[in-house]
Protein backbone atom coordinates (compact mmCIF):
# COMPACT_ATOMS: atom_id res chain seq x y z
CA UNK A 1 0.00 0.00 0.00
CA UNK A 2 1.46 3.45 -1.23
CA UNK A 3 0.89 6.29 -3.28
CA UNK A 4 1.20 6.07 -7.17
CA UNK A 5 4.61 7.21 -6.98
CA UNK A 6 6.50 4.87 -8.91
CA UNK A 7 9.80 5.05 -6.58
CA UNK A 8 7.38 3.23 -4.10
CA UNK A 9 7.25 -0.03 -6.13
CA UNK A 10 10.01 -2.23 -5.04
CA UNK A 11 12.11 -3.60 -7.68
CA UNK A 12 11.26 -7.54 -7.21
CA UNK A 13 13.14 -10.82 -8.69
CA UNK A 14 11.79 -13.06 -11.68
CA UNK A 15 8.96 -15.05 -10.39
CA UNK A 16 7.66 -12.44 -7.54
CA UNK A 17 4.39 -11.29 -7.72
CA UNK A 18 3.69 -7.64 -5.88
CA UNK A 19 -0.04 -6.99 -4.94
CA UNK A 20 -0.13 -3.32 -5.18
CA UNK A 21 -2.62 -1.01 -3.78
CA UNK A 22 -3.00 2.66 -4.06
CA UNK A 23 -4.06 4.88 -1.73
CA UNK A 24 -7.28 6.56 -2.45
CA UNK A 25 -6.98 8.89 0.12
CA UNK A 26 -4.58 10.73 -2.08
CA UNK A 27 -6.93 10.38 -5.28
CA UNK A 28 -9.32 11.61 -3.45
CA UNK A 29 -7.28 14.88 -2.33
CA UNK A 30 -7.06 15.80 -6.01
CA UNK A 31 -10.72 16.28 -6.10
CA UNK A 32 -10.85 17.90 -2.46
CA UNK A 33 -8.29 20.46 -4.18
CA UNK A 34 -10.08 21.70 -7.06
CA UNK A 35 -13.46 21.47 -5.41
CA UNK A 36 -14.18 24.93 -5.76
CA UNK A 37 -13.01 25.08 -9.58
CA UNK A 38 -15.06 22.51 -10.59
CA UNK A 39 -18.00 22.26 -7.56
CA UNK A 40 -20.16 19.63 -9.46
CA UNK A 41 -18.04 17.22 -10.62
CA UNK A 42 -16.43 16.91 -8.01
CA UNK A 43 -19.07 16.72 -5.38
CA UNK A 44 -19.75 13.63 -7.54
CA UNK A 45 -16.65 11.99 -6.90
CA UNK A 46 -16.35 12.89 -3.21
CA UNK A 47 -19.86 11.35 -2.75
CA UNK A 48 -19.23 8.10 -4.60
CA UNK A 49 -15.39 8.03 -2.41
CA UNK A 50 -17.38 8.90 0.51
CA UNK A 51 -20.13 6.33 0.02
CA UNK A 52 -16.97 3.52 -0.82
CA UNK A 53 -15.42 5.18 3.24
CA UNK A 54 -19.28 4.42 4.70
CA UNK A 55 -19.01 0.72 3.77
CA UNK A 56 -15.55 0.18 5.28
CA UNK A 57 -16.57 1.91 8.34
CA UNK A 58 -19.53 -0.36 9.03
CA UNK A 59 -17.27 -2.89 8.11
CA UNK A 60 -15.38 -2.21 11.21
CA UNK A 61 -18.40 -1.49 13.34
CA UNK A 62 -19.96 -4.99 12.25
CA UNK A 63 -16.15 -6.56 13.11
CA UNK A 64 -15.87 -8.23 9.54
CA UNK A 65 -13.07 -10.64 8.83
CA UNK A 66 -11.20 -10.23 5.81
CA UNK A 67 -13.30 -12.85 3.84
CA UNK A 68 -16.60 -10.91 5.07
CA UNK A 69 -15.36 -7.44 4.65
CA UNK A 70 -14.34 -8.67 1.03
CA UNK A 71 -17.61 -9.87 0.13
CA UNK A 72 -19.29 -6.89 2.07
CA UNK A 73 -17.28 -4.26 -0.02
CA UNK A 74 -17.63 -6.19 -3.59
CA UNK A 75 -21.62 -6.32 -2.78
CA UNK A 76 -21.49 -2.51 -1.67
CA UNK A 77 -18.94 -0.79 -3.11
CA UNK A 78 -18.48 -2.19 -6.00
CA UNK A 79 -21.00 -1.11 -8.03
CA UNK A 80 -20.24 2.74 -6.50
CA UNK A 81 -16.66 1.92 -7.80
CA UNK A 82 -17.78 0.60 -11.37
CA UNK A 83 -19.82 3.34 -11.68
CA UNK A 84 -17.70 6.06 -11.32
CA UNK A 85 -15.38 4.63 -13.55
CA UNK A 86 -17.82 4.79 -16.05
CA UNK A 87 -18.28 8.38 -15.39
CA UNK A 88 -14.32 9.40 -15.38
CA UNK A 89 -13.75 7.69 -18.77
CA UNK A 90 -16.97 9.64 -19.98
CA UNK A 91 -15.54 12.59 -19.33
CA UNK A 92 -12.57 12.27 -21.00
CA UNK A 93 -13.59 10.09 -23.69
CA UNK A 94 -16.52 12.50 -24.92
CA UNK A 95 -14.65 15.41 -24.07
CA UNK A 96 -16.65 17.01 -21.07
CA UNK A 97 -13.30 17.64 -19.50
CA UNK A 98 -10.37 19.15 -20.70
CA UNK A 99 -7.72 16.58 -20.15
CA UNK A 100 -4.89 19.38 -19.31
CA UNK A 101 -7.34 21.12 -16.55
CA UNK A 102 -7.32 20.21 -12.99
CA UNK A 103 -10.01 18.30 -13.22
CA UNK A 104 -8.52 16.28 -16.23
CA UNK A 105 -5.57 15.62 -14.24
CA UNK A 106 -7.40 14.58 -11.34
CA UNK A 107 -9.49 12.19 -13.30
CA UNK A 108 -6.67 10.68 -15.03
CA UNK A 109 -5.09 9.92 -11.89
CA UNK A 110 -7.58 7.51 -10.61
CA UNK A 111 -8.02 6.49 -14.01
CA UNK A 112 -4.19 5.41 -14.38
CA UNK A 113 -4.13 3.71 -11.10
CA UNK A 114 -7.64 2.55 -11.56
CA UNK A 115 -6.12 -1.40 -11.04
CA UNK A 116 -4.03 -0.38 -7.34
CA UNK A 117 -7.03 1.79 -6.07
CA UNK A 118 -9.52 -0.69 -6.48
CA UNK A 119 -7.47 -3.70 -4.57
CA UNK A 120 -10.17 -3.71 -1.87
CA UNK A 121 -12.37 -5.21 -4.03
CA UNK A 122 -10.30 -8.14 -4.93
CA UNK A 123 -8.04 -9.46 -2.11
CA UNK A 124 -8.57 -9.89 1.52
CA UNK A 125 -7.31 -7.56 3.62
CA UNK A 126 -6.15 -4.87 1.20
CA UNK A 127 -6.59 -1.71 2.82
CA UNK A 128 -8.30 1.48 1.04
CA UNK A 129 -5.70 4.07 1.97
CA UNK A 130 -2.55 4.64 3.62
CA UNK A 131 -2.84 6.97 6.12
CA UNK A 132 -2.23 5.19 9.11
CA UNK A 133 1.16 4.91 7.55
CA UNK A 134 1.52 8.55 7.02
CA UNK A 135 0.17 9.54 10.26
CA UNK A 136 2.92 7.71 12.15
CA UNK A 137 5.24 9.24 9.63
CA UNK A 138 4.63 12.13 10.43
CA UNK A 139 5.66 11.61 14.11
CA UNK A 140 8.99 10.23 13.16
CA UNK A 141 9.49 13.66 10.41
CA UNK A 142 8.29 15.88 13.98
CA UNK A 143 11.13 14.12 16.11
CA UNK A 144 13.51 14.13 12.92
CA UNK A 145 13.42 18.18 13.65
CA UNK A 146 13.97 17.87 17.81
CA UNK A 147 16.74 15.69 16.70
CA UNK A 148 18.51 18.47 15.63
CA UNK A 149 19.28 19.61 19.30
CA UNK A 150 20.48 16.57 20.41
CA UNK A 151 23.98 16.65 21.57
CA UNK A 152 24.60 12.36 21.58
CA UNK A 153 23.70 9.36 19.83
CA UNK A 154 22.68 8.28 22.88
CA UNK A 155 20.15 11.00 23.29
CA UNK A 156 18.91 10.56 19.93
CA UNK A 157 18.30 6.92 19.99
CA UNK A 158 16.53 8.03 23.16
CA UNK A 159 14.60 10.11 21.81
CA UNK A 160 12.88 8.01 19.28
CA UNK A 161 12.56 5.16 22.04
CA UNK A 162 9.87 7.54 23.73
CA UNK A 163 8.48 8.59 20.03
CA UNK A 164 7.72 5.19 19.24
CA UNK A 165 6.38 4.46 22.69
CA UNK A 166 4.35 7.98 22.69
CA UNK A 167 2.75 6.61 19.60
CA UNK A 168 2.00 3.69 20.34
CA UNK A 169 -0.12 4.87 23.84
CA UNK A 170 -1.78 7.27 20.75
CA UNK A 171 -3.09 4.59 18.81
CA UNK A 172 -3.63 2.22 21.88
CA UNK A 173 -5.83 5.04 23.82
CA UNK A 174 -3.83 5.42 26.31
CA UNK A 175 -2.61 8.36 28.14
CA UNK A 176 1.56 8.64 27.98
CA UNK A 177 2.56 10.36 30.41
CA UNK A 178 0.37 8.25 32.74
CA UNK A 179 2.26 5.51 31.15
CA UNK A 180 5.95 6.68 31.44
CA UNK A 181 5.32 7.53 34.81
CA UNK A 182 3.98 4.08 35.58
CA UNK A 183 7.03 2.70 33.74
CA UNK A 184 9.54 4.67 35.95
CA UNK A 185 7.64 3.50 39.55
CA UNK A 186 8.18 0.02 38.07
CA UNK A 187 11.24 0.31 36.83
CA UNK A 188 12.56 -3.20 38.62
CA UNK A 189 9.37 -5.00 37.28
CA UNK A 190 9.68 -3.67 34.03
CA UNK A 191 13.44 -4.77 33.33
CA UNK A 192 12.60 -8.50 34.29
CA UNK A 193 9.23 -8.70 32.49
CA UNK A 194 8.72 -5.45 29.85
CA UNK A 195 6.67 -7.79 27.92
CA UNK A 196 3.59 -7.18 30.84
CA UNK A 197 4.36 -3.23 30.14
CA UNK A 198 3.66 -2.56 26.90
CA UNK A 199 1.14 0.50 26.45
CA UNK A 200 -2.13 -1.69 25.45
CA UNK A 201 -1.22 -4.02 28.63
CA UNK A 202 0.42 -2.27 31.63
CA UNK A 203 -3.28 -1.21 33.17
CA UNK A 204 -4.01 -5.15 33.53
CA UNK A 205 -0.32 -5.84 34.96
CA UNK A 206 -1.16 -2.69 37.27
CA UNK A 207 -4.24 -4.32 38.45
CA UNK A 208 -2.76 -7.68 39.01
CA UNK A 209 -0.12 -5.97 41.18
CA UNK A 210 -2.68 -4.10 43.46
CA UNK A 211 -4.77 -7.46 43.74
CA UNK A 212 -1.80 -9.20 45.33
CA UNK A 213 -0.39 -6.69 47.28
CA UNK A 214 -3.86 -6.48 48.82
CA UNK A 215 -4.16 -10.61 49.39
Amino acid sequence: MCDALSRNTPKLTNGVKILLANCIAHGRRQFVDIAANFPQECEYVLEALGMVYGNEALAREQGLDAEARLAFHQQYSGPLMEQLHGWLKEQLAEAKTEPNSGLGKAISYLLNHWEALTLFLREKGAPLDNNLCERALKKAILNRKNAMFYKTSNGAMVGDLFMSLIHTCELNGVNSFRYLTELQRHSTDVKHSPADWMPWNYDQTLARMQSQAAT
